[in-house]
């Protein structure tokens, strides 16, 4: 029989299949860190590090690839990209927290990224539910508030119609509910507070009665944000990553509530007047890494904060593509990861449709984020979603 390439992409996998030839237990747990590869990339590095960093990789069986002008140090700085097993991996970062230079702090921000790569992101408990990631993707159903949707045009704008469908879309399936009065379509003009309070508050009001609701406001204002919270919701969706208003943070880690941080580029009113990107996924996680900070140094706890790529927002088609593609790159900020691709303009584009007719595009895009590590994944449709997301769940996070 001719040899087969298995695709072994973590411990567990590894595990199985040294299970299956019935490989000793005590030594499957030694091999299954050798089966499993990585390639890390770490920014700016001084050459004099880089040039250790590969040295000790080419000790232990890797590799490191540096720029050209590493080895005579005839450029000032050097991106670095680390090819090795777990468990060569592990032993660099071994001998790297016994150097000197800026290299124990390397080794140790490798140790974290592989741990938070492989492993699950915190039990997050808001409202009504706890959220228990990694065994199942949660939904989160969209209500938009307003006049000028790009997808619903106004259709829940009214009290009435949007309480109803927020109902429903419980019902149905949906983990929780974000409510928004702004539109941030490209090309969106800013609301004020009050008209933004006026449209959203009745409504959170009104489905906070039912506490098994789990209710998200979707604003970047600080003042919106905190009379919702004091209305009932449960947690904040910030398309600005905390930076829009100087205030939202410090809101945010007085009320203890979790918040969801995107990555966006401008505002929505310019954020599609050409975006252009060196790096796509570097720069999006440098980004976000950044608002984990603003966060954090406000007092919000590590454990509070998702993450969103921002889909649309700032990005080209072939960059929303890319991000589905590698989204589970996103795992090394070590939170949850939400995605937002639904009825969006790159399916529309992909596949010639207008926004109601979109929904074949969402379920793609919804199961190969979920397939790449996405944990919730924020959609319009929440009965057809679901029964995606269930679907996905049984082929990518079947038992082991």
């Amino acid at each position: 029989m001719i040899p087969r390439v298995i695709e072994i992409n973590g411990l567990s996998l590894a595990r199985e299949e040294m299970n299956l030839i019935g490989a000793d237990r005590i030594g499957i747990n030694l091999m299954a860190p050798k089966a499993v590869s990585r390639a890390l990339k770490i920014k700016s590095v001084r050459p004099t590090v880089a040039n250790i960093i590969k040295q000790e990789m080419l000790a232990l069986g890797g590799e490191a690839a540096t720029a050209a002008g590493a080895i005579d140090h005839s450029v000032k700085e050097t991106d670095v990209l680390i090819f090795g097993t777990l468990k060569q991996l592990y032993l660099l970062v071994k001998k790297l927290k016994n150097h000197y230079f800026k290299l124990p702090q390397i080794g140790a921000e490798i140790e974290r990224v592989l741990e938070n790569y492989d492993g699950q992101p915190s039990h997050l408990r808001t409202g009504p539910r706890t959220f228990d990631f990694g065994r199942k993707t949660y939904i989160m159903g969209i209500l938009n508030v307003t006049p000028d949707s790009f997808s619903e045009q106004g259709k829940y704008f009214d009290t009435k119609a949007a309480i109803a469908r927020a109902e429903e879309m419980f019902e149905e399936g949906a983990d929780m509910i974000d409510i928004g009065g702004e539109s941030t379509r490209p090309g969106a003009s800013p609301v004020a507070p009050a008209e933004e309070l006026r449209r959203v508050i009745p409504v959170i009001k009104a489905l906070s009665k039912n506490r098994k609701i789990v209710i998200s406001v979707d604003t970047r204002k600080a003042a919106v944000a905190r009379a919702a919270l004091s209305a009932g919701a449960d947690m904040v969706n910030d398309v600005s990553g905390l930076r829009f208003d100087k205030q939202m943070a410090k809101l945010v880690a007085e009320y203890k509530v979790p918040v969801c941080i995107m990555h966006l580029r401008g505002t929505p009113r310019t954020m599609q007047k050409k975006p252009v990107y060196t790096d796509l996924m570097g720069e999006i996680i440098k980004y976000l890494e950044e608002s984990i900070a603003i966060g954090i140094n406000a007092g919000i706890l590590l454990k509070k904060i998702i993450v969103d790529p921002g889909i649309g927002f700032g990005k080209t088609v072939a960059h929303n593509l890319e991000i589905i593609k590698r989204l589970r790159e996103l795992k090394v900020l070590g939170h949850p990861i939400l995605i937002g691709p639904s009825r969006k303009s790159v399916i529309g584009k992909v596949l010639g449709l207008p926004a109601e007719e979109r929904v074949e595009g969402t379920a793609a895009m919804v199961a190969v984020s979920i397939a790449n590590g996405a944990d919730i994944v924020r959609v319009h449709d929440v009965r057809k979603m679901v029964r995606v997301a269930r679907m996905t769940d049984a082929l990518v996070r079947r038992e082991r």
